[in-house]
């Protein structure tokens, strides 16, 4: 369990479990999205296999194998087979318990259901790699949501009405902040 607190940072002084923890009970059918979010951003193997999910339509079928190919692909000569085995196991899990994909032994691509407070999470973790306005729909974070753009923005003034975020659209121009999600983070730990 010490080895799953540290590589997820489950710490609520790190501000990624922060954020998370704050959002959780807020919203019980974001959960999935929520753990996936936390996950990616610190499991570089999860990270590696979204590919596959991406290039996935709904309804693909999508195997451990095809996964396990990606982390090789991404990073090459890291793992043995039989690793890498288990890590095509692990991910689709993962992918499993996001609601990116279903089924137990046949895998197929789903369409994981966004909620505003992962649109809240996701957009946070894009403004902690210092992207700002409409780029923070255009990035890792916001594709694993697996909305369209329309949508997240119209959840992100959900979060926003939650006190979850501040956003702002007004023409070509949007501003979004993170008061209470970055509440305090001078005394936080980031990452």
């Amino acid at each position: 369990m010490r080895g799953l607190r540290e590589l997820y940072a489950l710490d609520r002084s790190k501000l990624l479990f922060r954020a998370l923890r704050d959002l959780w009970d807020a919203e019980a059918e974001a959960q999935p999205l929520l753990a996936l979010l936390c996950a990616v951003a610190r499991d570089r193997l999860l990270r590696a296999s979204s590919g596959v999910i991406f290039a996935s339509p709904v309804g693909a079928p999508v195997t451990s194998a095809m996964l396990a190919e990606a982390v090789k692909e991404q990073l090459p000569g890291q793992y043995n087979a039989a690793t890498l085995g288990k890590i095509g196991r692990n991910t689709a899990s993962s992918w499993t318990q996001s609601g990116h994909l279903t089924g137990h032994t046949k895998k197929l691509r789903a369409q994981a259901t966004s909620r505003p407070a992962a649109v809240a999470y996701a957009l946070l973790l894009g403004h902690l790699t210092d992207l700002r306005g409409d780029a923070l729909f255009d990035t890792l974070w916001a594709r694993l949501l697996d909305a369209p753009a329309h949508v997240l923005r119209e959840q992100a003034v959900a979060a926003s009405k939650l006190g979850w975020i501040e956003y702002r659209h007004t023409g070509s121009v949007t501003d979004i902040s993170f008061r209470y999600l970055l509440r305090d983070e001078g005394r936080e730990a980031r990452a």
